[in-house]
């Protein structure tokens, strides 16, 4: 990956996460496999063990993979783009089940509706990504409804 990429595929992540994330996600000195559209724009950034970091969707947005996830765990302060259950959920969720918002025992009070979030259990570890359906004070206020639509679950494969 070019330098002039890389600070472009990082200028988004802290945009969309916040600062810190481009570096969580894209740091200095390591190489990636790109996958690139026909017209030369990257589609998705994976490790070069083959694990996927993120997707580059059309409307310039990331969508996060269970590595780009656990890279912005270790790198930004907690709770920031976190969404976490307790033990009664985490193995339907780690097999890529939805997050119900009853389930959710501490959420980043900044998250929104169409946010990526990542899924960690109570102990800290990930356990799944995908797209948060709630906002923090619904997800906090409602004992029903779906608070993050799962998209890849560490049980899972990457997609």
């Amino acid at each position: 990956m070019e330098d002039a990429e890389r600070r472009t595929l990082q200028a988004v992540a802290d945009y969309q996460f916040r600062a810190g994330a481009g570096r969580a996600l894209f740091p200095e000195g390591e190489s990636y496999d790109v996958d690139r559209s026909k017209s030369g724009r990257p589609r998705q950034v994976a490790t070069d063990e083959g694990r996927r970091l993120v997707s580059f969707g059309t409307d310039g947005r990331f969508t996060l993979g269970l590595a780009g996830g656990e890279r912005l765990l270790a790198e930004l302060e907690a709770p920031a783009c976190r969404v976490v259950v307790g033990d009664e959920s985490e193995p339907f969720v780690r097999d890529g089940k939805n997050v119900f918002a009853k389930f959710v025992t501490d959420v980043d009070p900044e998250v929104r509706p169409g946010d990526e979030v990542v899924v960690v259990h109570e102990d800290g570890h990930p356990i799944a990504v995908g797209r948060a359906e709630l906002d923090a004070e619904a997800v906090a206020d409602f004992d029903t409804g779906m608070a993050v639509k799962v998209r890849e679950g560490a049980g899972t494969t990457d997609a």
